[in-house]
Parts: C-alpha cells; structure tokens; sequence
C-alpha cells in the first residue's frame, strides 16, 4: 500500500527522473516521493485507479512535477483531467518539461498549470531548478488543508 505522497513526479526519461530525485534529495524533500513513468500511470496514481485502487484519493500529492511529452497520455492530458475534477483540480501542478514551444506554454496556463518550468540542459542549472522548485512547493508555498 502507498502511505501519504508529498511530490508525484511524472517522468519518462529515467535520467531527468534520477536527476531530479537527486536534487530534491539533496534538500531532505524526497521521503514522500513517488515516480510514475507515463501519463496514464499518473491518472491511475492521481484518481486511486487500476493497481493504484487502494490507494486514498484523498490523499492527495501536495505537488505533481509532471512532463509533457510521456507514452500513453501526454501530460497536458494529464493537466487537463486533474482541473476537471473536483477532486483533485486544486493540486498545484508544475510542468517540468524540455518543451519551450509556446503553444505548450500557453495551453497549460489556459489549462491552470501553477507553473511550467523548462529543464535547463546544464546538470548544475537543473540541480539549482529542482532545489528552488522543490523548496518554494514544499516549503514556502502555504496550500488549503
């Protein structure tokens, strides 16, 4: 059984997925995470479905750091299914992607996307992103109980 999730990270790319486990890491926020490798995971995951049934959807993830482009359901998919329900519509969501095309962009804010963050190429640039992002949601950021 899954007990209380802090940080969904939704990741396809092993080495982004590693990489950004290791930052938060590095700043005592990863007790709480768990990694999915698609969107359709995510879902399962996010609305307590499939081998995630037993899971408490009320529990919900304090963060998701969700990527766009996954296998089976993209993650503006994913961001659109997550503010179309009651449930979950008020989880902050970050788009960590390596997409700067501005349709992506705009299509997540008309989507309600809390903040899209592009994945800088230099290892200690996105050490420095994830450190930042994980700190202001983890830490800084206060949310409704």
């Amino acid at each position: 059984m899954i007990h209380k999730v802090q940080i969904l990270l939704v990741e396809d790319s092993s080495s982004d997925a590693e990489m950004t486990i290791n930052a938060l890491k590095d700043n005592n926020l990863i007790n709480k995470l768990y990694h999915v490798k698609d969107g359709a995971a995510a879902l399962d995951f996010i609305f307590a479905e499939g081998i995630y049934s037993e899971r408490i959807i009320d529990d919900k993830p304090k963060i998701i750091l969700l990527d766009i482009k996954m296998p089976k359901v993209s993650g503006i998919e994913v961001l659109q299914k997550i503010r179309s329900d009651e449930r979950t519509k008020t989880i902050p969501v970050v788009m960590l992607t390596s997409s700067k095309e501005d349709p992506d962009i705009k299509k997540c804010y008309d989507l309600g996307v809390n903040s899209y963050v592009v994945k800088p190429l230099e290892f200690d640039e996105f050490q420095k992103a994830i450190s930042n992002l994980g700190l202001y949601w983890m830490i800084v950021n206060q949310q409704p109980l």
